[in-house]
C-alpha cells in the first residue's frame, strides 16, 4: 500500500464547500446585476437619439450606460469647441457645462463598472461550482476505487 492515503470524505467536503462558494457567488452576481440595472432603470436616464447605438433606450444596461456616456462627451465636446474641462478659461460659462458632462460619464461608468464586476463574481461562481463537481466526481471514483482494492 502506498505510503499517501487518499480521504475521499475530506475530498467530499471540500467539494461540497467549494460549491457552495460557488452558489454563493452566482447568486451575489445576479443580485448585484439586477440591483444596478433597476437603480439605473428608476433614474430614466434615456440614450440621446444621435446616439452611436441604443437611441431612446431606457438606461439598465451596461452597454446603454456606455452609450449615453460616449454621446455625453460629444455634446460636451461639442458645446466647448473641442476643448476639455481643464482647456477652458476658468471664466468661461462653458466650463459648467463640461464639469458636469465629467461628473454623468464618470457615474455612468461606474455603473458599467459595477456590471462588470457583477459579471465576473457570477462567473466565478460558475467556476466553483464546475470544480466543486468535478471534486466530487474525483471522490466518487477514488472511493469506488478504495473499495475495490480492499
Amino acid at each position: 500500500m502506498s505510503a499517501v492515503q487518499s480521504k475521499p470524505a475530506h475530498l467530499k467536503a471540500l467539494a461540497l464547500v467549494v460549491m457552495v462558494f460557488g452558489a454563493l457567488f452566482a447568486v451575489a452576481g445576479t443580485g448585484t446585476w439586477i440591483a444596478v440595472s433597476s437603480n439605473l432603470r428608476a433614474e430614466q436616464i434615456t440614450v440621446s437619439e444621435d446616439a452611436a447605438a441604443f437611441g431612446g433606450a431606457i438606461v439598465d444596461t451596461p452597454w446603454e450606460a456606455w452609450a449615453q456616456a460616449d454621446i455625453i462627451n460629444h455634446h460636451a465636446l461639442e458645446a466647448s469647441g473641442g476643448k476639455t474641462y481643464s482647456q477652458l478659461d476658468r471664466e468661461d460659462p462653458v466650463r459648467e457645462t463640461m464639469m458636469n458632462g465629467s461628473f454623468l460619464r464618470a457615474s455612468l461608468f461606474t455603473s458599467v463598472v459595477a456590471f462588470g464586476v457583477a459579471l465576473l463574481v457570477f462567473g466565478l461562481g460558475v467556476v466553483f461550482i464546475v470544480t466543486g463537481e468535478t471534486l466530487r466526481r474525483i471522490a466518487v471514483r477514488v472511493e469506488g476505487a478504495g473499495v475495490q482494492n480492499a
